[in-house]
């Protein structure tokens, strides 16, 4: 009975946790040199870091999907997307972006 008691107070204290803070609603705004956003002033350009990039989205726009290579160009190694915007990476840089009809950078398929 004790392990069935000590079991609720464990339940009981769970659901008195924290709740993590919302996202702060950045908004990343695709352009023809990467990503604006637009409330800070500030870019995520083409040719950074794949982890200067998937970091920022990832915190403010949640998990990622991670997409096939199938009809990428040889040198992309990484197709991610949050939503509907997707990222495409090299090894070492961000090197575009698709959403809906629009795109810029390399990007894969037609």
């Amino acid at each position: 009975m004790r392990r069935g008691a000590a079991l609720l107070a464990l339940v009981g204290l769970a659901a008195c946790a924290p709740v993590p803070p919302d996202r702060t609603g950045v908004a990343f705004r695709p352009d023809a040199g990467g990503l604006a956003v637009p409330e800070t002033g500030r870019r995520v350009d083409f040719g950074r870091a794949p982890a200067g990039v998937v970091a920022p989205l990832t915190r403010e726009l949640g998990p990622f999907d991670p997409l096939p290579l199938a009809t990428c160009p040889d040198a992309i190694t990484q197709r991610l997307r949050w939503g509907d915007l997707e990222l495409t990476f090299t090894q070492e840089r961000f090197v575009g972006w698709r959403q809906g009809a629009e795109r810029a950078g390399q990007v894969c398929g037609g």
